[in-house]
């Protein structure tokens, strides 16, 4: 291995901890010998007034959380790279860092500045809790920040989750927005369903919202298949004496749902986007807000035209092409069931690069289901696709 690149890597998390500017990192492509082990993400954390290093081992079916003190964390990192991981992607308040090892030991990195970004904390944190605190639809005061770490115990934002308050507050102003054109803020109760809702900062964040800045009598059920993520967000809920909020333990394509007015599914792995549409469709959700991830099944089916050959002979523009692909048939097929969609980009959340979103908001219009499923068909053909998990999901259903 590069000695000197390696250690240059090294050096830097240390001088980003001591400027308390070490926002997450990622450790991945890993070749160890756990089978279910994906991945380790690390983040700095006071405990019992102490600076540590947390450890998120995350595994397929579940997480596990780690604590060091700093020194042993730092050991920790540099043993684990190298000899299990062969990535690293470091992400400071002002930079970040791509670390990659080679089978021979060669170490490549890489850093590039993050604009409208500033060494100085106290001048990042002003620009993230006061410039823009006029466009914020949640305050830091708010106790489930605290619960989930975003805050301190003083309410102020714990430099390594800013990013993560930022997503929160987007998340909840597309929510708004895309409520707004539903009529749902005049009805008695809300449903709000999350299916993979993992840690559940959105939604805790959706129910915040709901019930302390509009003051409406909200429903919201986080469903997640991880029974200790479970366990952990019904505790907080607990704790903070919420109501109105609960998680139950279920996936997408079996949980059985019922009178949903919102349905959110952010990265649910391929298909299961697809189920996920469909239940809201089934269910008759007012609004249905999905973030897909992994589009795998319409790559293998792609026969490409020969006039878009030269350009799809590239496995990176055919993986795009099949995303484009997946996402606009299932517009199209949400706007044949009587949605007006939008298909748009959105601040990729902490555990995927992935940052599109695919918003559908009841028709008050009806909707030329016939010709738009010939759009459909049409596009399948010219693109050779046979099948398409919500087409047929459609199909069954009816």
């Amino acid at each position: 291995m590069s000695t000197s690149d390696f250690s240059a890597f090294m050096q830097l998390l240390q001088q980003k901890l001591e400027h308390n500017s070490w926002q997450k990192l990622l450790l991945s492509s890993y070749q160890g010998e756990d089978a279910s082990l994906v991945r380790i993400e690390v983040r700095p954390v006071i405990l019992k007034e102490v600076a540590h290093l947390s450890f998120l081992y995350r595994h397929k079916t579940r997480d596990i959380t780690k604590n060091f003190v700093v020194s042993e964390g730092l050991t920790l990192i540099q043993k684990l790279l190298g000899a299990e991981f062969k990535a690293a992607h470091f992400t400071a308040l002002d930079s970040e860092t791509q670390l990659s090892i080679s089978k021979k030991g060669k170490v490549l990195s890489s850093t590039k500045a993050i604009k409208q970004a500033t060494t100085s904390t106290t001048a990042g944190a002003a620009a993230l809790t006061h410039d823009k605190e006029k466009q914020r639809f949640l305050t830091l005061d708010r106790p489930f920040l605290q619960q989930l770490g975003v805050t301190d115990a003083q309410h102020k934002l714990v430099p390594a989750m800013s990013r993560k308050w930022k997503q929160i507050n987007k998340f909840v102003e597309v929510f708004d927005r895309a409520l707004s054109q539903t009529g749902l803020k005049q009805k008695p109760a809300v449903h709000i369903a999350d299916f993979g809702s993992g840690k559940a900062y959105l939604t805790f964040a959706v129910h915040d919202y709901l019930t302390h800045q509009l003051g409406l009598n909200a429903k919201v059920t986080g469903v997640e298949l991880r029974q200790e993520l479970v366990d952990l967000c019904n505790g907080v809920a607990c704790d903070l004496n919420l109501k109105g909020i609960g998680f139950e333990q279920g996936d997408v394509k079996h949980f059985q749902a019922k009178g949903i007015d919102v349905m959110i599914a952010l990265h649910a792995c391929d298909i299961a986007t697809d189920y996920a549409i469909h239940m809201g469709i089934r269910t008759g959700a007012s609004m249905i807000m999905c973030s897909p991830c992994c589009h795998k099944q319409l790559r293998p089916q792609l026969i490409s035209p020969p006039l878009l050959q030269p350009m799809l002979k590239h496995g990176i523009h055919a993986g795009e092409q099949a995303e484009m692909l997946t996402d606009s048939l299932r517009a199209l097929l949400l706007e044949a069931y009587g949605y007006e969609t939008q298909v748009f980009e959105f601040i990729s959340l902490e555990h995927t690069s992935k940052n599109k979103m695919i918003l559908a908001v009841k028709s008050q219009k009806p909707k030329n289901r016939e010709q738009i499923l010939a759009q459909v068909q049409q596009i399948k053909e010219f693109y050779g696709i046979q099948q398409h998990c919500l087409e047929e999901l459609l199909l069954q259903s009816e």
